[in-house]
């Protein structure tokens, strides 16, 4: 793919899409090498924030209490120089307590009164809405809509929220006494649900170490929100193979019960199967990974990496697996097994540079 024409009312050149792309390659390394200086291990775990973050998703982070989730989110929000807004969801949390609201202003010189729009913690570049299934559906409902739109109305006037906009909820797995867990159409706005598990005992024995001694870490900002929004729209021009989308549509088409040449596990665990925004999660999310690990070409390989994150909070599981122990990612994992991957390495990895920089095939 060529780059765009340069326009001659800027003073500089539109940059190439190849060196877009090794500039998000740079960045990805600084803000990987950053991060590690705060958090300890992880690196699946920032991976896949990462991705979400350059595919313009949201992401869902479970796992249990602390495991630094919001050290991570906060800390990303400083390396990309975007504002950042957490938000603490209980029971009482109304939707105006997270979208705003409109209060009266008086004119003290002419004694007018009018309204004024307060906005609320959700009007950031990053927003971590913690614990997430504490809080009742109407209140949920209204962050979920701000994600769908990017914007919220008040009073019949809409609100734009800041671009980027990137929102990551926590849950807590081990604790589910009054929470209210979201719907499955509404886990379905999110990109990602990415697990976050406990430490290893180095990492454990590191993490407690520099936590417990008197040192300061001193971040290098990395990225502007300018430049993330540029990033974002690179992502989605790495070229995929027409094989390769077919085998992400494979693997999500494979999830649902309701088709006669369903896997017999399927139809025995799964009680409903992922939507076509699964395929296109899975499609764009390989395209940040091949993107991220300095790739001009999606494979199916990049498709299977992603795969778990996408699909574990949108395949329902039976009453048979959740009585037998089977999880959501067992599912995946069995699909994968199952399907021949016959697209790997299907496009030719020099071709799609070709493509992609705009070069002739002579040169």
């Amino acid at each position: 793919m060529s780059s765009e024409p340069e326009n001659s009312g800027t003073p500089e050149p539109q940059a190439t899409d190849v060196e877009l792309a090794e500039k998000l390659i740079q960045a990805y390394d600084r803000i990987r090498e950053q991060l590690g200086l705060v958090i300890v291990g992880q690196e699946g775990v920032l991976e896949e924030i990462l991705i979400a973050l350059f595919c313009n998703g949201h992401c869902i982070l479970e796992g249990v209490p602390g495991l630094a989730k919001t050290l991570m989110v906060s800390t990303l929000s400083k390396l990309v120089s975007l504002s950042f807004s957490r938000i603490q969801f209980t029971p009482d949390l109304m939707p105006s307590d997270i979208t705003g609201t409109e209060v009266i202003e008086e004119d003290r010189g002419t004694g007018s009164r009018s309204l004024r729009f307060v906005k609320g913690p959700i009007f950031a570049n990053v927003v971590l809405a913690d614990e997430i299934n504490r809080t009742p559906p109407k209140t949920q409902s209204a962050l979920l809509e701000a994600m769908q739109e990017h914007q919220v109305t008040a009073a019949g006037f809409p609100h734009k929220l800041p671009r980027p906009f990137f929102v990551l909820a926590t849950q807590n797995p081990i604790e589910q006494e009054g929470t209210y867990p979201l719907p499955e159409a509404q886990l379905d706005r999110f990109m990602f649900k990415t697990l976050v598990d406990y430490p290893t005992e180095e990492e454990e024995f590191r993490i407690v170490k520099m936590t417990t001694a008197l040192e300061e870490v001193s971040l290098k900002r990395t990225l502007t929100a300018h430049e993330v929004i540029e990033l974002q729209n690179i992502v989605r021009r790495v070229p995929c193979a027409d094989q390769v989308i077919r085998y992400a549509m494979r693997l999500v088409r494979a999830t649902r019960v309701d088709k006669e040449d369903v896997d017999t596990f399927v139809r025995d665990y799964v009680a409903w199967g992922a939507g076509p925004r699964a395929s296109q999660n899975l499609v764009l999310a390989g395209k940040a990974r091949a993107l991220l690990n300095g790739r001009f070409h999606v494979s199916t390989d990049d498709i299977r990496a992603v795969a778990y994150p996408v699909l574990r909070h949108r395949v329902l599981l039976s009453f048979n697996a959740e009585a037998e122990g089977i999880t959501s990612d067992a599912i995946v994992r069995q699909l994968i097994e199952s399907l021949a991957s016959d697209s790997q390495g299907a496009m030719d990895e020099g071709m799609t540079r070709r493509v992609f920089t705009g070069e002739s095939s002579d040169s």
